[in-house]
């Protein structure tokens, strides 16, 4: 547990209750919910989804490695004081969570894995859950590690595209969470047709909603919905 980190992601809707108070309320609510996620002990990120997508306005994202001297419960026990403090304003539409652990087909950490304590982040964030068919638990391994080298293998031809795999199996309706960044989502348009063309894709059972979002700072990403 204390090698892996976990990684949250929710989905909030201003309500119209936020755009119905005034523009000097309205600052209130954005300094309070930023104070609330700014104080937990964790690295946190939030994102513009909206015009990018209509039922949702900002993605956010915390991670934290968990160790002895702060379990599960604690971390979720904190997350909910900070995502309640304004939930009157700014509203949960959905959250999607994992774990990270070591790949069952590649060796090693890829120098394209997304570093969650990098401040630096690409401009474009995509997310969605993802879900193997029964079908492909029941190849032999040989057989999943070949396709899997073809995926390896197209990904490493976009090098600019980073990737974080967060396994969820058991925990959420999805086995996976797969987050891309990206300075160009033209380029990863790309990899994502090449890589539907791959001898894996058959055994993808589900694989959306699929969200884009857009790196800003804190701050400016909630002074976008004033």
């Amino acid at each position: 547990m204390a090698e892996r980190w976990i990684s949250y992601f929710a989905f909030l809707k201003f309500t119209e209750n936020y755009w119905r108070a005034s523009e000097a309320k309205r600052g209130i609510v954005q300094s309070g919910f930023l104070q609330s996620i700014q104080q937990l002990n964790s690295v946190s990120y939030l994102y513009q989804v909206f015009p990018l997508s209509s039922e949702t306005d900002v993605l956010f994202w915390t991670s934290k490695q968990l160790d002895e001297s702060h379990t599960l419960v604690d971390f979720f026990s904190d997350l909910a004081r900070a995502l309640n403090s304004q939930k009157y304003f700014l509203q949960p539409i959905k959250a999607w969570w994992g774990f990270t652990r070591p790949s069952d087909y590649a060796k090693g950490k890829s120098a394209q894995e997304i570093d969650v304590l990098d401040s630096g982040r690409k401009k474009f964030l995509t997310i969605y859950p993802f879900t193997k068919t029964a079908e492909w638990y029941q190849l032999k391994r040989d057989s999943r590690q070949g396709m899997m080298n073809e995926h390896i293998r197209i990904g490493h031809q976009y090098q600019q595209i980073k990737q974080l795999l967060l396994y969820s199996t058991g925990l959420q309706d999805q086995e996976f969470i797969v987050v891309y960044e990206m300075d160009d989502l033209v380029e990863f348009s790309a990899l994502v047709s090449e890589l539907r063309s791959s001898d894996a894709r058959r055994y993808t059972l589900s694989d959306m909603p699929i969200y884009s979002a857009i790196f800003h700072p804190l701050q400016e990403t909630m002074g976008l919905f004033k």
